[in-house]
């Protein structure tokens, strides 16, 4: 058996995505959640796809640095994320997709778990960084939240994977007056939001 010590294959992996990514120059600001994400992904497309708005990086490591929380809307992009920085700087991360409330709510309603979720974390006093990386609902019903002056996140994390309104609630983010890096087309997912959020994180501690 070969033996590579963790941090040599990290260390290793950014050096070929360094590597292949040639002569693409990133802008600084973002480069290193960019190239976290291609580490996640193992897919060059996010040199692309990804999209942010202005300075919405230092932005959301200044909030970060001041104890914001994030919000995910799964269990998976929660467990992702390095939550001992997180409450290190003061934070924690929430998903409320579990919630024996949220789910009853939902029923009721005839509305995916994903709406009542945003609801419910529209009334989190503290500022907050919404992670989403699989349902399309959750920016949808974010967006008219923000319409509606209920809620102002830190920034929006916009990356759900799939085909049915993924492309369609992220361009609605994207017009939105709110701070965002969003995965444009079809590609994300849970491990993609919870890398971005990471790659924020580990800039505040390294």
């Amino acid at each position: 058996m070969i033996d590579i010590k963790p941090m040599d294959i990290e260390k290793r992996s950014f050096e070929i995505i360094s590597e292949e990514l040639g002569d693409i120059v990133l802008p600084k600001e973002n480069e290193l959640v960019i190239k976290r994400v291609i580490h996640t992904s193992a897919d060059f497309d996010y040199v692309n796809n990804l999209k942010f708005s202005d300075n919405a990086v230092s932005k959301a490591i200044d909030a970060l640095k001041n104890g914001c929380d994030i919000v995910t809307d799964t269990q998976m992009a929660k467990s992702g994320i390095n939550k001992t920085i997180l409450s290190q700087l003061g934070g924690e991360v929430h998903c409320f997709m579990s919630d024996e409330d949220v789910a009853e709510e939902a029923s009721k309603r005839g509305v995916t778990r994903a709406v009542v979720s945003m609801e419910k974390a529209a009334r989190l006093e503290k500022p907050c960084i919404f992670a989403i990386g699989n349902a399309p609902t959750a920016l949808i019903r974010l967006k008219e939240l923000i319409d509606e002056g209920k809620i102002n996140p830190v920034l929006i994390i916009g990356v759900p994977v799939g085909f049915v309104n993924v492309v369609e609630s992220k361009e609605l983010i994207m017009s939105s007056q709110t701070d965002f890096i969003v995965a444009a087309g079809r590609k994300g997912g849970s491990n993609v939001a919870a890398a971005i959020c990471n790659a924020m994180l580990y800039q505040i501690k390294r």
